[in-house]
């Protein structure tokens, strides 16, 4: 997505590798939701010595990350992709730290491609083959800070989201939209992918829908 938005667009264009990712699990046992919000406040102070105006775009733990950072950033808009409201109730949530303790990582048993569409996400998806149990924890965490701040967000926001997408609530975008403080607000349902749909067919509709955003808001269009 970010090649795309440089290279159709002229953007540039900042990929935040979030503390505890793209390295090894052990790493990401060690990080805390404080230290994801951090990696993205560090992005955006690098970045802005480049650019004018920035916006945040996020898929999944991403958007939710996005949205919290534009209550308190001083960012030019959001497109959240695939965001969660809130994680499934389960009465286990209460005790997640405490279950971490005994057992450290939850194995992947989901086969391999599963809920993805096409085979487009092959050349491009990377991930643990294990979740730390600990980050479960830490991810509902963050989830808190985001509904909490979602009213603090006066900033034109974009809400993408698959109707095919069964790793999220389906109810996340509309709560979402419902809670944000901004009256330039906009949802996009899409189909034909699941949950990671910026590597999935129909990504570049997904590119498209927020280069169209971005340059709606800077006022270029």
């Amino acid at each position: 997505m970010g090649e795309y938005l440089n290279r159709e667009y002229g953007f540039n264009v900042l990929g935040i590798r979030l503390t505890g990712h793209a390295t090894r699990p052990e790493d990401m046992i060690r990080s805390r939701y404080i230290d994801w919000q951090a990696s993205v406040e560090d992005g955006f102070h690098l970045l802005s010595g480049a650019a004018k105006s920035i916006f945040l775009c996020g898929l999944s733990m991403g958007g939710i990350l996005s949205l919290y950072s534009a209550s308190h950033l001083p960012v030019k808009g959001v497109v959240a992709m695939s965001t969660p409201y809130k994680l499934p109730d389960d009465p286990r949530l209460k005790y997640i730290r405490l279950f971490s303790m005994v057992q450290k990582y939850m194995p992947k048993d989901e086969e391999e491609g599963t809920g993805w569409f096409g085979d487009t996400w092959k050349d491009y998806h990377k991930a643990y083959r294990q979740s730390p149990v600990r980050s479960i924890g830490e991810l509902n965490l963050l989830l808190g800070e985001m509904r909490a701040a979602l009213p603090e967000v006066k900033i034109p926001v974009l809400l993408i989201h698959s109707r095919n997408d069964d790793y999220v609530i389906k109810d996340s975008m509309d709560r979402i939209y419902a809670d944000l403080g901004t009256l330039d607000k906009t949802m996009l349902w899409v189909e034909g992918a699941g949950h990671v749909m910026t590597e999935e067919p129909i990504r570049e509709q997904v590119f498209k829908a927020a280069a169209d955003f971005i340059t709606r808001v800077e006022g270029f269009a």
